[in-house]
């Protein structure tokens, strides 16, 4: 198992919040956290980010141990290589490294296999300037899973052919989901959304609320492919999707490298904003909400806090969150009648009449509502219905005061 020394530069107040994050990052990728130096950053060194003195201290620490250097940041091409170099050689990543490392890990569709690798190639193309002794040094490992070395130790030109294959390969896909979006926007298909922090329990919460049987595991990033599962709440059927986790600082680009995989949130009905009520909810919320807002997200949504059976009081929590526990169960008939209310303006509650010479005009409609209650008369149906509004019209004709008229 690789062994992993985290260098954390202390810049803000959020520097134990990334430093806890980012052990757990370590683990996720499935190396071991081997410990840490804090330095302090007065004024960033353009060569090596942290100074030649802290570069010294880190050195003599880590001199006769076989470990991965993790900088908890964002690093230059050419910072990258001076701290190998004053590492005596040692293999350096940044927080970005170690993210794509992880999504090479977890992706399983063929499309989250492309965004990863399309993501790891505009990462590392600009790396690759100058970089042909530590590009030799790099071995296998953390940030070598996805394209890896034989694809990092080929001509930039083959890369930049392989990013454009990939660019055009992602754009025929995109063009299918929208596709697909616009349909379901036409049927009618109400689509919720769970969005949030990685690892606050959404696809526990996914097979809480429809039986599913998604992957759940304590690691960040466990599900990177969106998931998709049917929802039925007063007889009404909505689409449930899963999405990609946030992360404290996650690198914008590495956001827009999935932004077709978080479609479905961007243009959802619904969206619950999944939070850890055991955990820092304020960063994730300020976190998630922040990274939405870059994306373009208007759509209305529900504030979820996740894991309540694990805190001794619910006070201070945000008002009109719904507090639930997705592992036990707790809170979530209330959290369905939270989002039925939500939607209700979008669904119309009706009694319908249908004689039986329409039934078969009825049931070429039937799939369009929901049926609550079914009377069968001596002269056709009385049906007590959920429509949505935009199918409403279309039932005019079996309408009581329609038929009373007649």
């Amino acid at each position: 198992m690789e062994n992993v020394y985290i260098l954390q530069p202390v810049l803000a107040e959020n520097s134990d919040i990334l430093h806890d994050e980012a052990v757990a990052l370590i683990e996720s990728a499935g190396a071991a956290y081997a410990g840490t130096m804090y330095a302090k950053i007065r004024e960033i060194n353009p060569a090596t980010f942290i100074g030649e003195g802290k570069l010294a201290e880190l050195n003599e620490r880590l001199r006769d141990l076989d470990v991965t250097v993790l900088f908890n940041g964002e690093l230059s091409p050419s910072q990258t290589v001076n701290l190998s170099e004053g590492l005596d050689g040692k293999k350096v990543i940044d927080r970005t490294t170690l993210i794509l490392d992880i999504f090479a890990m977890r992706a399983e569709s063929s499309e989250g296999k492309l965004q990863v690798e399309l993501a790891q190639l505009r990462y590392l193309y600009p790396r690759l300037k100058g970089k042909g002794s530590a590009l030799s040094r790099l071995g296998g490992g953390i940030g070598t899973r996805g394209p890896g070395e034989t694809q990092l130790e080929t001509d930039r030109r083959h890369i930049r052919s392989r990013i454009r294959a990939l660019e055009e390969r992602l754009e025929k896909t995109e063009q299918r989901r929208d596709l697909q979006t616009k349909r379901r926007q036409k049927d009618g298909v109400r689509t919720i959304a769970l969005v949030g922090y990685t690892n606050t329990g959404k696809s526990t919460l996914l097979n809480a609320l429809t039986g599913a049987d998604v992957l759940v595991k304590d690691a960040l990033f466990a599900t990177l492919d969106p998931t998709s599962r049917r929802l039925e709440i007063e007889g009404m059927e909505f689409l449930l999707v899963d999405t990609v986790g946030f992360l404290q600082d996650l690198p914008h680009h590495l956001i827009e490298a999935f932004r077709s995989t978080l479609e479905s949130a961007l243009h959802c009905d619904l969206a619950l904003i999944v939070c850890d009520a055991s955990g820092a909810y304020e960063t994730q919320y300020e976190t998630t909400m922040q990274t939405l807002k870059d994306l373009g997200f208007s759509s209305p949504y529900l504030l979820v806090m996740n894991k309540c059976d694990k805190i001794p009081s619910r006070a201070g929590l945000p008002q009109g969150a719904v507090c639930i526990s997705a592992k036990t169960g707790a809170g979530l008939e209330e959290l369905k009648n939270r989002i039925f209310e939500m939607l209700r303006e979008r669904f119309v509650r009706t009694e319908l009449f249908v004689p039986y010479a329409q039934s078969a005009r009825y049931g070429a409609l039937r799939a369009l509502l929901s049926e609550r209650e079914v009377e069968y008369t001596d002269d056709g149906m009385r049906v007590q219905a959920v429509i949505p509004v935009e199918h409403a019209e279309k039932f005019r004709a079996f309408l009581k005061s329609e038929n009373n008229e007649k």
